[in-house]
């Protein structure tokens, strides 16, 4: 067995009308090959300029690890300036990741190497962020919280990402009261025997290189490996519907706390219990005894 992955579509010479008719009203990612050739970004970013322009500034970095027993998720590894996190990630494989990393808060100049595409979308431009990773380094398969469509913007290194729309949700081992599926599992090289509804679950990938952008939409399912050293961007585009604006609200304002509470209140137990239902629930929607 192997997961059912299609290649994601990629284009060039892209139209705002073609865009948005084939790709964003109905929801389908797309790598658009081009979008980024005319900024300074595309010729400028690099990990040397960085260290250039904010190799002074502090940075939260994140590792590998999933949270154990009370511990909250997504908690920082260590903070470090930006040039000594540059040193670490040139030196060679590490599971220590940067994420939303605002650029707008600390780091204005650069918001004028690259523009806000003209794709008939509005983006919410106060929070343009960075996502920087090591070779080796894996994000968990998660959908965003805020159910923004993102448009992610490579341009140092290369990384491989794997997408699921939200109606493959039942069989990805998602985890309850959290927008994660189950941390143990390697989406990059899963265990089909162990979780076999993976390789029901019908999915896209690509790698995306140098100046490439990718659109994933509103609440997909997202999972990424850092082939090698790697920086991003992503703009974002926030949801409008009031249903997903009360799906919103629920995921910041109750699931995500009543999940640390109980992490506080029950710590490993909790972690457990999840991931037996996650199990239990994701097999039973699979047909898998």
């Amino acid at each position: 067995m192997k997961l059912d992955l299609q290649n994601i579509p990629r284009r060039k010479n892209l139209s705002k009308e073609d865009f948005l008719k084939e790709y964003f009203i109905p929801k389908k990612p797309v790598v658009i090959e081009d979008l980024t050739n005319n900024w300074p970004a595309f010729k400028k970013w690099s990990f040397e300029y960085f260290r250039e322009k904010a190799g002074e500034v502090v940075v939260p970095l994140y590792d590998g690890k999933p949270a154990k027993g009370r511990q909250n998720s997504h908690g920082v590894a260590k903070k470090i300036p930006f040039k000594e996190y540059i040193d670490i990630l040139e030196q060679g494989p590490t599971d220590l990741r940067m994420f939303f990393f605002n650029l707008l808060q600390n780091c204005p100049g650069l918001l004028e190497d690259f523009e806000y595409p003209d794709l008939g979308v509005k983006f919410f431009k106060k929070l343009p962020v960075l996502f920087v990773g090591g070779e080796g380094s894996k994000v968990v398969m998660h959908y965003d919280m805020d159910l923004a469509n993102n448009f992610h913007f490579n341009f140092v290194g290369e990384k491989k990402v794997i997408l699921y729309p939200p109606d493959q949700t039942g069989l990805i081992y998602k985890v309850p009261y959290s927008i994660v599926s189950m941390e143990i599992i390697d989406m990059d090289n899963p265990d089909l025997d162990k979780y076999p509804a993976l390789a029901k679950a019908k999915g896209f990938e690509t790698r995306l290189k140098h100046g490439d952008a990718l659109y994933i939409p509103s609440h997909w399912w997202h999972f990424i490996k850092y082939e090698t050293a790697s920086l991003s961007m992503t703009l974002r585009s926030l949801p409008k519907s009031p249903k997903q604006i009360a799906e919103v609200l629920n995921n910041l304002l109750f699931m995500r706390n009543y999940d640390n509470l109980m992490r506080k209140l029950k710590g490993q137990k909790w972690i457990d219990r999840k991931n037996e239902i996650a199990i239990k629930k994701t097999h039973k929607n699979a047909g898998i005894e």
